[in-house]
Formats: structure tokens, C-alpha cells, sequence
């Protein structure tokens, strides 16, 4: 096994790092060793992506969820939660908005809703939302685990990339996670239709879940490159109260540095691994720390996505406790992140898709 200075060396002179190397920098505990390794993530950003952050702006267009998953606030069995379904016009607004602002891009968010309704709405509204931003917003779609077929209807309307998080690679885990009618191969299967139809693929896990290991954590990263994705959403666990994993971190406070460390490790470990894929600076990181959204920029990430769900909506898809920014608007939310990302000496990708650039060498 390599130590962490051959380690270091061996991603300066551009060498491949194995599954030994991974978990050495995950497990990482020094902090001027983690802020090196932040750092040399920082510059393989530079160098294949650039220095600019490109906007997804989401729409939560639904918390109605068919599934019961164990860790989510907006589970079906969840009976607390109101449920909500926004309005064609409202979505639409939203997306003028965001065209009106130069976002470049959006993500369609909501719970998993297989119905035959469901999949004809979202269908017509790519196919609107495409008609009045003159083809000027890209389209993501998070929409979890569907038919190939509404997969197809969806590309065929317009939309061209696809968040499905895998959550965790570990099927032993992932049994923890779900429900047994929650099919680890059922998600695996959605992830190779994805692909197959012309998606720009990305995918995910949470990071610091109970039962998971450094191992586990390196096997994240190599599926992610086993699958040869396109974009990498993930982010650290939170607790919700209203689920069956609520006690499952009864110390969350004294933890939520090691949370933050070992998501920005991940980041990082990912940017140096994979190269030129996107990566997301997840909202969950805020949660940690004021800051975390710009500390997973400058740890390798260059995708935020902020919310641009009428406030009045946003207090309702709450997947984890405490989610910040549920009471700002769409435009103080933009300039918030204007001076975040400011600040940091980045740029913002405005009007720009911001493509995946592994996605684009493959084509």
C-alpha cells in the first residue's frame, strides 16, 4: 500500500489510483493532509472542467411519493407530511424565471410517481418548458426509478440528463436503506436504460450513513466509474424525525464535522478519480456548515443547484431536517450564491448548459 506522500505524488504526475489509494485519502484525519488533498482536487478541477460553476435550478414540483424508503421525509408512509402537486402554471413560471435569470439548466424534482398521469404531465411539460425558453434551458429530470418507456417519452420531449442516486452501492446496504420491495437491481437496471436511450447519466450516494464503511465508500467510487457516469450528485446523510432511521445518529451534533470531512473527502477522492465529470455541491453540505456549499467547490465540485420552487411549496420536500433556504425566493437565492461563488474566485456558467465534459468525449 502506498503512503499518503506516494500517493500525492502519483496524482501530481497524472498516475491512476487504486481502490488501496481511495480509501487511504478517505480516511484521512489530519487537517493540513485533508486541506492538501482539497487542494490538489481543486486544481483537477482546473485543469478538465475549469473554474466555472454552471446552475441546475430545481424545481420540487411534487412531494407525492410511491416509495417508503427509510430515510426520506417524503416517504408515502410518512403521514405528517402534506402533500402537494404544483400547477402546470407554476412550473412553468419557474422556468421562465430561471430562462429570464440565465440559468442555463433545470431539474425537474419531485417524489416517485409511476401513473400513467403523471408521466403524460411531465412529457407536455418539457415539451412547453423546451417552446419558452426558445430551446435555451437544458433539462434535467429527478424523477427516480421509471419504465424505459416513460424514460424515452421524456428524452424524445427534450429533456437530456437524468439524476437517479444509486444511494449506496453496497446491496447489503441498500436492503438497510429500503423496504424488501425496493430492488437494488430494479435501480441498476434504470441506470443501464438511462444510458442506453442517450441520457447524460448521473447518479449518487449518501455519505456517513449507519453501517457504512470506508470500503464501502471506495466501492461508491468505482461503481460510479464502472457505470461510466456522466454526473455525481451526493451528499451527507441527515436525519429526518419522521422516519424509521431517526434515532440512527443520536449524537448528530458531535458528529457533523466528521459528516462535513468525510463528504468533502469524497469530493474530492471523486474529482481526482473520474477527472472531467460534473459534480454537485449539495444544499445537505449547508446544513453543516454555513459555508459547505463553497467548500465543496473549492474540494472539486462545479455544480450548484439552487432552489427555484415557490417558497410557499418549499417547506413541504423536506427529504432531511433543517434544510436551509426553505424561506428564500428564487432572487435572493441567486444573490446569495452570487456572492458565494464570488468569493471563492469563481465564475458562473450563466446561460450556458454546462454539459458534462465526459459526457461530450464520448459522443
Amino acid at each position: 500500500m502506498k503512503t499518503y506522500s506516494e500517493i500525492l505524488k502519483s496524482i501530481d504526475e497524472g498516475g491512476i489510483l487504486v481502490s488501496e489509494d481511495l480509501k487511504v485519502l478517505l480516511n484521512l484525519t489530519n487537517k493540513t493532509q485533508m486541506q492538501t488533498l482539497f487542494d490538489r482536487a481543486y486544481q483537477v478541477k482546473a485543469d478538465n472542467v475549469g473554474k466555472k460553476v454552471y446552475f441546475r435550478g430545481i424545481i420540487e414540483l411534487s412531494n407525492i411519493c410511491e416509495k417508503d424508503c427509510y430515510y426520506c421525509g417524503i416517504r408515502k408512509s410518512n403521514l405528517s407530511q402534506e402533500r402537494y402537486m404544483m400547477s402546470e402554471e407554476e412550473i412553468l413560471k419557474a422556468a421562465e424565471w430561471a430562462d429570464q435569470n440565465k440559468y442555463g439548466s433545470i431539474v425537474l424534482q419531485a417524489g416517485e410517481n409511476t401513473s400513467k398521469n403523471f408521466v403524460e404531465f411531465i412529457e407536455k411539460l418539457i415539451k412547453k418548458i423546451r417552446r419558452l425558453s426558445g430551446n435555451r434551458l437544458g433539462i434535467t429530470l429527478s424523477l427516480g426509478e421509471q419504465t424505459k418507456d416513460s424514460y424515452r417519452k421524456w428524452f424524445d420531449a427534450g429533456a437530456h440528463r437524468y439524476l437517479l442516486r444509486i444511494e449506496t452501492s453496497n446491496d447489503k446496504l441498500y436492503k438497510f436503506l429500503h423496504p424488501e420491495n425496493h430492488l437494488y437491481s430494479s435501480r441498476l437496471k434504470c441506470l443501464e436504460n438511462l444510458r442506453k436511450l442517450g441520457y447524460q447519466v448521473g447518479t449518487g450516494v449518501m455519505i456517513g450513513l449507519p453501517q457504512q464503511t470506508t470500503d464501502d465508500l471506495v466501492n461508491d467510487i468505482l461503481f460510479f466509474k464502472k457505470i461510466d457516469a456522466d454526473m455525481i450528485g451526493m451528499g451527507p446523510y441527515l436525519v429526518h424525525k419522521e422516519t424509521p432511521l431517526a434515532d440512527s445518529l443520536p449524537d448528530f451534533d458531535k458528529i457533523k464535522e466528521y459528516q462535513l470531512n468525510l463528504s468533502l473527502k469524497m469530493i474530492a477522492v471523486t474529482r481526482i478519480f473520474l477527472q472531467d465529470v460534473n459534480i454537485a455541491s449539495t444544499t445537505a453540505l449547508q446544513s453543516l456548515n454555513p459555508t459547505g456549499r463553497e467548500m465543496g467547490l473549492l474540494a472539486g465540485a462545479n455544480i450548484i443547484m439552487p432552489n427555484i420552487t415557490e417558497t410557499k411549496y418549499r417547506a413541504s420536500y423536506q427529504l432531511y431536517d433543517n434544510k436551509p433556504c426553505i424561506d428564500e425566493n428564487s432572487s435572493m437565492c441567486r444573490n446569495c450564491l452570487e456572492r458565494r461563488i464570488a468569493s471563492i474566485g469563481e465564475t458562473i456558467g450563466y446561460g450556458e448548459w454546462g454539459d458534462s465534459k465526459h459526457f461530450r468525449k464520448k459522443r
